[in-house]
């Protein structure tokens, strides 16, 4: 059965300057389509499940762009809640079960980052599955990586050494999120006490992706696709 789709896009861009001013970071467009239709591809070749994409700057916007779209919207108008709290909102509309999250501000070559996360999932070990590159090889990200991994795949947060970097595709269980006694908090959290139980994994990404998280993010996001190989 497919894994339902929560893709996140309700967050403020304000790292974007001057190009967010007027419109929600999800609807900038990288070689001639809007980030979240980017991500809408990737959903729509990896034939996942229910798909919800959450709102709140300029929601307007975006609730007009996806109109035509097969999907659900989750409205945090009021208070944005970040990944955690957004996620745990998404959820009725989502359906039981592992969730996939997708961040909906970069763009990928190579294999279907869904594809592979989905192929990879082992339901009896695994309580999250996060995609993952060394932080040389993720352009448009600046650090050294927060994750590592062992031998069979295990997370460790990387504590100070050179790590591997989140690039915001992943699945997850979502059962955790009820017992966090916040409204707006980030998924770290549950990542965190997932890892403390041996529950959390990690797999490297077969291909190129790019972090379009500043104006700069653009131009490199664009050569990178230009210059990913025809599949």
């Amino acid at each position: 059965m497919p894994f339902p789709l929560m893709v996140f896009a309700a967050g403020f861009g304000t790292r974007m300057g001057a190009l967010t001013a007027d419109r929600p970071k999800p609807l900038i467009p990288v070689a001639g389509k809007a980030l979240i239709d980017h991500a809408l591809d990737l959903a729509s070749d990896a034939k996942v499940g229910p798909t919800v994409v959450n709102l709140h700057y300029l929601a307007g916007q975006l609730e007009t762009h996806l109109q035509n779209h097969p999907i659900a919207l989750s409205n945090e108008r009021t208070q944005i809640l970040e990944t955690g709290g957004g996620l745990r909102k998404a959820l009725p509309l989502l359906g039981s079960g592992p969730v996939m999250t997708l961040n909906s501000d970069a763009v990928w070559t190579g294999q279907n980052p869904l594809t592979q996360l989905a192929a990879t999932w082992d339901d009896t070990r695994m309580d999250a599955l996060l995609l993952l590159l060394p932080a040389d090889k993720a352009k448009g990200h600046s650090g050294t990586g927060d994750f590592l991994l062992d031998e069979s795949g295990r997370l460790t947060r990387a504590a100070g050494a050179k790590g591997l970097v989140y690039l915001g595709a992943q699945i997850l269980r979502p059962d955790g999120l009820h017992a966090i006694d916040k409204d707006v908090f980030s998924l770290n959290l549950l990542w965190d006490q997932m890892i403390a139980e041996g529950r959390a994994y990690g797999l490297i990404h077969q291909g190129g992706w790019c972090d379009v998280g500043r104006p700069e993010g653009i131009a490199t996001a664009e050569a990178l696709l230009q210059d990913a190989p025809d599949v």
